[in-house]
């Protein structure tokens, strides 16, 4: 929700949430001609729908008629329902096509324009908005006011979709002249605001410690403190402020990231039985998810457990590592590398179906020792503990499978039966109809999950996952960059590029190309990296103020912003203050220090209003405080050895580099002693003695790591 700005409106606004899938049946629209899975869902609603482009603004403008906005994403399970509610009715349709230009929108497409409609509801709202986005727009595209999810009938005191395309019809028809100066009025107000929001660095605020340290307790006041995670409803992964927390060294700040992390493994939200994570869970035990799940949430995720793993050395946190990497390597994989979006929630249009279990298909796959096992530790019983109550014909008697004992907490005999019960099951699940694949590749999320990857396989010395985190890179970078250019694609389906230039492509990517660079060594990925960031200065830098603009500047945005809190991605600026801070340090550049040094001082003022929402910023911060350690390793023979040895000890602020390619004169100087690899651990200009042998540098890590505590 934006904080401090609420508008008044000729119109309601409107908002809601509620049920089920949809059919597939009718003549095409122009939405078959597009690549994005979201909008090929809609190519046959009776709706006459335009993708977002200049064929739909011109309608508008030429028939002096509003524009429907609808925003969503392949595996959003209310935009199923509000398809099948209200877009594939054809009296619904047939007022829209007569009286509205009807626009679809893949968010995850043009995330800036859905950023634009979605603040734009926030700050009519003040509610914190949600996908699908339904936003009524001026021909000029001026938001006028909209809402989420709208019920094909008037319910509960909400007004259904019918009610309320005639409302807005209504007003536009009769008082035309007065909206049109309203919505100048109101985006004229927004515009200032957000220049003003944007101008602001924290007033009297410096970066410093106490920043910081004040941050923790203002953070660990708002997690639940039974069952981990943010507040007591609803709750979301949240990783970036977790991993601040795991990273912080403080006592109660890290066992609360440890107890979140506990108790997330143990929930519904994890899938127990394939691996990886479902989006979020509707309850605060982690139990009932929705089933979607996202490439962002898999990347991110296995890093806070990689994280965990490395502080505690618990296997169970390395387990959840390798089964959300090997999910993504099985169901989520391009067979060239690259990496696709999502997962659904619906198999067979019924939510969560191809998850869950009723006790007689347990009983019949399993033996009387397994099932009493499944009923005292993984919570299944007869009546169930999930039913879709949005289904009007739920599947009874469902299972989620869960945790009730702590995995921490099992014998060697309950943990060896689990295993058993879950290699069974995941043979069944294989047979079952899967939820659809959302196959578009992202640059930003596959910059994501490189990252992940690459770190992943060289903690864990798994060479087959770097081996995937080289293949989606080369998969990105051969099909996104433009070598002359210096330009990033965004997105990529069968073949079909989109050339939008999004802050979130260039920032996600360059990290992973850096994540990439610190485990393999290989100069070119650093070239790389420093053109990526290079480029995204030139696009999305605001050099008045600092941090990064989410989109370049284009006709089609009303609105320029930068984002603020993190969602289920870091913001922007979050992820340029600390990458350019990094490559500042490889390169030695000043540039880049400056860059990272006044992205962070923008967002001071954000910090401190709302810590919970700022940590990727915060860790950020934390970064451009300390003094990290460089570990150079100079040479090639013995070069692997060492790499693996660099990753045993956990500290999140070390930068693992070559001597080779375009870092700093003084880390070129560094050479490796008569042909073997050289490992120099460096901070500024002072420098350990050389070591060449594995042992020698992993005890000379944990000695350091010792000191600093």
């Amino acid at each position: 929700m934006i904080s401090g700005m609420r508008w008044t409106c000729l119109f309601l606004a409107f908002s809601g949430a509620a049920a089920l899938g949809s059919e597939k049946t009718g003549k095409p629209n122009r939405l078959a001609k597009e690549k994005s899975p979201y909008l090929l869902q809609h190519a046959y609603n009776p709706v006459d729908w335009y993708p977002w482009g200049e064929e739909a603004f011109e309608k508008a403008r030429k028939e002096k008629k509003l524009i429907l906005l609808s925003v969503g994403y392949s595996t959003c399970h209310w935009c199923h329902v509000m398809e099948r509610e209200s877009f594939e009715n054809k009296n619904v349709a047939a007022f829209l096509n007569e009286n509205f230009v009807s626009i679809k929108l893949d968010r995850e497409e043009r995330p800036d324009v859905d950023q634009v409609y979605m603040t734009a509801y926030q700050a009519m709202t003040e509610q914190s908005g949600g996908w699908p986005l339904n936003m009524f727009l001026t021909p000029d595209l001026k938001p006028l006011t909209g809402g989420t999810y709208f019920p094909p009938e008037d319910r509960n005191g909400q007004p259904g979709f019918p009610t309320v395309l005639k409302q807005i019809h209504n007003v536009w028809e009769k008082n035309r002249e007065q909206v049109l100066k309203q919505s100048v009025e109101m985006h004229g107000q927004m515009k200032a605001y957000f220049e003003k929001l944007q101008s602001q660095s924290g007033g009297e605020l410096k970066p410093s410690r106490s920043v910081v340290d004040q941050s923790i307790p203002k953070i660990l006041a708002q997690i639940d403190p039974v069952w981990g995670g943010l507040g007591t409803g609803m709750k979301f992964p949240q990783v970036s402020v977790f991993r601040f927390l795991l990273q912080s060294g403080d006592p109660k700040a890290v066992e609360a990231a440890l107890k979140t992390c506990r108790r997330m493994m143990d929930g519904g939200i994890y899938d127990q039985v394939m691996g990886g994570f479902h989006r979020y869970a509707v309850d605060q035990e982690w139990l009932v998810p929705h089933f979607e799940k996202m490439l962002y949430d898999q990347a991110q995720l296995m890093e806070l457990y990689l994280d965990a793993w490395q502080i505690t050395g618990e296997q169970e946190f390395r387990q959840v590592v390798e089964g959300i990497a090997n999910y993504v390597l099985r169901d989520l994989t391009h067979p060239e590398g690259g990496f696709y979006c999502a997962q659904d929630a619906q198999s067979e249009g019924k939510e969560g179906k191809c998850f869950c279990w009723t006790e007689g298909e347990l009983s019949a796959l399993l033996t009387a020792d397994e099932m009493k096992v499944a009923r005292e530790i993984l919570g299944v019983s007869e009546e169930g503990n999930f039913i879709d109550q949005s289904d009007p014909e739920p599947l009874p008697n469902l299972n989620i499978l869960s945790f009730k004992k702590p995995r921490t907490d099992l014998s060697e005999s309950e943990t060896k039966s689990v295993t058993g019960i879950f290699k069974k099951l995941a043979e069944v699940r294989g047979k079952r109809v899967p939820p659809a694949t959302d196959d578009k590749i992202l640059a930003s999320w596959n910059g994501l999950m490189i990252g992940a990857m690459a770190r992943t396989g060289r903690v864990l010395s798994e060479p087959k996952y770097l081996k995937a985190a080289r293949r989606a890179h080369n998969f990105i970078k051969g099909r996104f960059w433009d070598v002359k250019s210096k330009r990033l694609a965004h997105r990529w389906r069968e073949g079909d590029r989109d050339d939008s230039a999004q802050a979130q492509s260039y920032l996600l990517f360059l990290a992973g190309t850096r994540k990439l660079y610190e485990a393999s060594l290989q100069k070119e990925d650093l070239q790389l990296a420093i053109g990526l960031a290079e480029s995204a200065v030139e696009l999305f830098y605001d050099e008045k103020n600092g941090g990064f603009y989410q989109g370049e500047k284009r006709e089609d945005l009303v609105l320029r912003l930068k984002g603020q809190f993190d969602g289920a991605i870091p913001v922007e600026s979050s992820i340029a203050a600390r990458e350019f801070g990094i490559l500042a340090q490889i390169t030695g550049r000043d540039d880049f220090v400056k860059i990272s040094e006044a992205t962070i001082r923008s967002y001071l003022g954000l910090i401190g209003e709302s810590p919970a929402g700022m940590g990727e910023m915060l860790m950020s911060l934390r970064f451009s405080l300390e003094k990290p350690g460089r570990l150079v390793i100079a040479g090639e023979k013995g070069r692997e050895e060492l790499l693996a040895a660099a990753t045993k000890t956990f500290d999140p602020n070390r930068i693992t580099l070559g001597n080779e390619g375009p870092v700093s004169e003084f880390t070129s100087e560094l050479q490796s002693t008569e042909g073997l690899a050289t490992a120099f651990y460096c901070v500024g200009q002072t420098c350990q003695l050389p070591v060449v042998k594995a042992s020698e540098l992993s005890a000379m890590l944990v000695r350091l790591s010792e000191e600093s505590e």
